[in-house]
């Protein structure tokens, strides 16, 4: 995937709160992704990832898109819902936040997962062996047995396996993750990401991973994308960025991680604590 010079913008019709003009979220962002590849995405609540994601699959019509995104290069922007839903879920797949809201409470485990085979017209017998396939490659036990399950019937790291699996039945070639282990405590957060790391490499997937820790970065990635209002201002391999990162906000980002042998008794410094002593500010 290629994305240049994109724009997110919410017309000024559609601004809560009134305001003069349109709202810019998203300001000429450039990225690659390669196959098999692993890029994080990441910054502080606000600074625009998950809406660069939305824009990549168009999941907010109201608002208006500018630059180009570009898939197996085809131009995605521009091209329509029509051509979006032939990609949503089959080409590119997205898990999102939190397992609970993405998932509806009153249908099967099973009618979830397969829905994407077969809403592309699938068998529904087929659909359903392959999706008792995914949930088994993903360690849900006794996953034939569980498709009759309903989503509250699970664990929230068991949920969040459902929802992997439902982004993956398809074998699509790409998946963005949007904080998918956010809402989980530490250890299911370990579980999910290794077989999220896992599954990558097996079916050679490119990942577009959204998050705010920065500890999850660097066990994950290869390449991170730094986003601060809107804007990329860094991008470099995972090892270069932790070894070296140019950027004030990045510096700011890695100096604010707790760290183990810190005094208990002193206050954490925050981005903006950080960035204040480099005489910028997360603001400007």
């Amino acid at each position: 995937m290629s994305i240049d010079g994109l724009s997110v913008r919410v017309p000024e019709k559609e601004r809560i709160g009134g305001g003069a003009g349109d709202l810019t979220l998203v300001d000429r962002l450039s990225l690659r992704i390669r196959p098999g590849e692993r890029v994080a995405l990441v910054g502080e609540s606000g600074s625009g990832k998950s809406m660069t994601a939305r824009a990549v699959l168009q999941l907010d019509p109201h608002l208006r898109l500018s630059g180009s995104v570009r898939w197996k290069g085809q131009e995605l922007v521009g091209s329509g819902e029509r051509r979006m839903r032939t990609i949503r879920g089959r080409e590119i797949s997205m898990i999102f936040q939190d397992p609970m809201t993405a998932l509806n409470p009153v249908l099967t485990i099973g009618e979830q997962v397969a829905e994407t085979l077969t809403v592309h017209g699938m068998p529904k017998k087929k659909a359903y062996a392959r999706a008792a396939e995914m949930l088994d490659r993903l360690r849900v036990p006794k996953a034939k047995e569980r498709l009759r399950a309903y989503p509250g019937e699970f664990s929230g790291g068991m949920r969040q396996r459902v929802v992997m699996a439902a982004a993956l039945v398809a074998g699509p070639d790409m998946l963005i993750a949007d904080e998918p282990t956010t809402a989980l405590d530490v250890r299911v957060q370990e579980q999910v990401l290794d077989l999220l790391e896992e599954q990558s490499r097996e079916l050679d997937l490119a990942v577009l991973f959204i998050t705010h820790d920065l500890g999850i970065v660097a066990g994950l990635a290869h390449r991170v994308a730094v986003m601060l209002r809107g804007a990329l201002v860094e991008e470099r391999t995972v090892d270069d960025l932790f070894a070296c990162p140019r950027h004030p906000y990045t510096r700011g980002l890695i100096g604010s991680v707790p760290r183990l042998d810190a005094d208990p008794g002193i206050r954490l410094k925050t981005v903006a604590d950080h960035m204040s002593m480099e005489g910028t500010t997360s603001h400007a």
